[in-house]
């Protein structure tokens, strides 16, 4: 069966202000100091697995340059531009339309633009597996991350002990919400949970079947886009019945009430780069803790994030400290207040100061 991929590139990175913006958002930024953008390395580390030519993109058309200009590699015509933000449910049903509509059926893997992978060769091992999980049946695969730490800021998938049949596949007992750090806690010591990556494998007939159950009110507007996808009134489809959609995410408004959802643990070193505390993850620290990138002179300093542009920056006697600047912004925040970054955005909108946002 052919094996395609989507990638969900729609995302604003708001965590990643100052760097990241409306116009040049975080899967379009070098993040890692090897030059490679997040969706560049996303792309490139599918290739033992899929074609460029059946490799998907969704994204909001005002990124239609940065994607044909990074990804230059992909049929414009695989480019697929949401007309409004809906969320991950109608970005899914879109490409599952134009998918069914060029192969009839076909494997569809559903990827984040914006995560870093430490280990491709297992990355690759695990998609292949979930790959062979999904076309044995109508099941709807999930990729899990086995957890290292008690971490309260994702989703957490309970598979127990579960197994499906299938070697290093499990059935999923429930979906939780972001729990507190005392549950937390429990889920990473019980060894029965896994993080929930946002990384889905299915034939694209079992993600139809399980939309058309689970979100009925899309079937209308998905089946016009079906028809009209590779004629010339895909586009004026796409712009009439997308903004339509409710916003719905994936998980919920079809995972979590699915049967015969399975997962797969996932070891192969993935960081959803969530925030701007991930650049100590993925690059490396020097002997004090500090992370540099730019023109940076430390003194005393400890436990800080440090990106700068063309000015030099000085730092003296601080410690757990994220500094980020750019040509019009500048970025000063407690490494425990990161998650707060996108509350800048707020309130340079509410002031009227759209040019930073």
């Amino acid at each position: 069966m052919k094996i395609t991929a989507v990638i969900m590139a729609g995302g604003r990175g708001e965590r990643f202000w100052p760097r990241s913006r409306s116009d040049c958002p975080k899967q379009f930024l070098s993040l890692t100091g090897d030059g490679e953008t997040m969706i560049q390395k996303t792309v490139g580390r599918l290739s033992e697995l899929v074609e460029a030519e059946d490799i998907f993109v969704v994204t909001n058309a005002a990124y239609a340059s940065l994607v044909e200009e990074q990804l230059d590699m992909l049929p414009k015509e695989n480019i697929l531009f949401e007309p409004a933000a809906r969320n991950t449910a109608p970005c899914i049903g879109l490409a599952a339309s134009v998918i069914k509509k060029k192969y009839g059926d076909a494997v569809m893997m559903v990827l984040p633009s914006d995560h870093l992978i430490k280990s491709n060769r297992m990355y690759i091992d695990t998609l292949k597996t979930a790959v062979s999980a999904a076309e044995a049946g109508k099941n709807l695969v999930t990729i899990g991350i086995t957890p290292t730490y008690p971490e309260t800021g994702y989703g957490y998938i309970h598979f127990g002990s579960a197994e499906s049949g299938m070697n290093g596949v499990y059935n999923v007992l429930r979906f939780v919400e972001k729990p507190n750090i005392e549950l937390a806690k429990e889920y990473v010591n019980s060894g029965e949970y896994l993080w929930n990556s946002g990384m889905f494998v299915w034939k694209v007939s079992s993600i139809e079947e399980n939309i058309k159950k689970y979100l009925p009110d899309m079937t209308e507007g998905l089946d016009k886009i079906y028809e009209s996808a590779g004629t010339e009134a895909f586009e004026d489809t796409v712009a009439a019945e997308f903004p339509k959609f409710r916003s719905e995410s994936i998980d919920f408004g079809v995972m979590e009430k699915a049967s015969g959802v399975l997962t797969i643990p996932g070891n192969f070193g993935w960081d959803d780069v969530g925030s701007w505390l991930a650049l100590e993850r993925v690059n490396k620290t020097n002997e004090y803790g500090n992370m540099i990138q730019g023109d940076v002179i430390s003194i005393n300093t400890r436990n800080t994030i440090v990106c700068g542009s063309n000015k030099l920056i000085a730092t003296v006697g601080i410690e757990d400290i994220v500094i980020v600047d750019t040509d019009d912004a500048l970025l000063i925040c407690a490494k425990d207040s990161t998650q707060d970054v996108k509350k800048v955005i707020e309130n340079l909108k509410i002031c009227n100061r759209n040019e930073l946002v």
